[in-house]
């Protein structure tokens, strides 16, 4: 069965159209980084970033996977991106791989979790076995760079299917940070469609492999993202979220619509970092899709790889769903 596409990934396409509509009615352009014309990729904080994956679905992100690619003394490190439910690569991908690029860092990313023959809707497979496709990826960039660790960056799913990386298929010794945007480390209760469900399996048992099973035969990973599912249980069966060694930053949006309660992205441990967007920027109207093309969410990724030499995080509008109009 073919799957049908997810809600980020729509979102995607639908964006594009407001994001034109916005830009012509209030005159505005969409935006670069100040120093974008210098650079070798150009930096578009917009939903519009991603209008290159309608040509080529496959394509890794302007940036990403120059496996010729070797660490510098100020990024020691490569970057491996992982997207987030329904996305692809370069979707998920399109705004922070070339501005990542842009600040000399080896950038890397791959698609998983894709149905046979499907090559534009990722993370639709069970968590587990996507995490061995990352175990597999993440083995591949250190081959070919030398380096002996890398650090994640991830969105949504890809702030999750990576912990039972790091907990189960050795990846704890193969990373050094962890960038979780949007992370789901509770579960979500999806605004209460979760519960709906479980109400549901427990009124009605005798139907419940029918709910669980024709669900999972198109998504496989998407209820073990609900609060309380076994894939959480099993993941946290031992109580730690935060895995020791690894260094955490967390980001969310208040207005996610997706990760709810937002909250379920906290992790209250001394190897973690939390940050909530709008404590930084009122002016931050990101949801769980906007996230990805968001100019203050990339400058708070560039600052949690690279403590060191952190930047002021700017504070500029951010639309729904768009992403930054100027």
């Amino acid at each position: 069965m073919r799957p049908t596409r997810s809600l980020p990934a729509v979102a995607v396409l639908l964006a594009s159209v407001v994001s034109l509509v916005v830009s012509a009615v209030v005159g505005l352009v969409v935006s670069t980084s100040p120093a974008a014309a210098a650079s070798r990729y150009p930096v578009v904080y917009n939903i519009a970033a991603a209008y290159g994956v309608l040509a080529d679905p496959s394509a890794p992100p302007p940036g990403a996977n120059d496996f010729s690619c070797k660490p510098s003394a100020a990024h020691p490190r490569p970057v491996v991106l992982v997207h987030g439910l329904g996305a692809t690569m370069g979707e998920n991908w399109a705004t922070l791989a070339p501005l990542l690029a842009n600040e000399g860092y080896c950038v890397f990313a791959l698609t998983y979790g894709t149905a046979p023959g499907e090559q534009a809707v990722g993370g639709l497979a069970p968590m587990e076995q996507s995490s061995a496709e990352l175990a597999t990826f993440v083995n591949r960039v250190l081959a070919a760079t030398g380096a002996a660790k890398v650090d994640l960056v991830g969105h949504s799913e890809g702030t999750v299917m990576p912990q039972w990386y790091l907990k189960f298929r050795g990846g704890a010794a193969k990373v050094d940070k962890y960038v979780a945007i949007t992370p789901i480390y509770g579960g979500t209760t999806l605004n209460g469609i979760g519960a709906l469900a479980q109400t549901l399996t427990d009124a009605f048992p005798q139907y419940s492999s029918y709910f669980t099973g024709g669900f999972a035969q198109f998504c496989g990973s998407c209820l073990e993202f609900l609060r309380g599912s076994d894939f959480n249980r099993r993941l946290y069966a031992d109580g730690v979220y935060a895995v020791p060694g690894i260094t955490y930053t967390t980001i969310m949006t208040k207005y996610d619509e997706l990760v709810t309660p937002y909250t379920s992205g906290y992790l209250h441990s001394p190897n973690a970092t939390n940050i909530v967007v709008q404590n930084q920027c009122g002016l931050d109207f990101a949801e769980h899709v906007a996230v990805a093309f968001d100019p203050v969410v990339a400058q708070d990724v560039l600052n949690a790889l690279d403590p060191a030499h952190r930047r002021p995080v700017p504070c500029r509008l951010v639309l729904p769903v768009v992403g930054a109009p100027l």
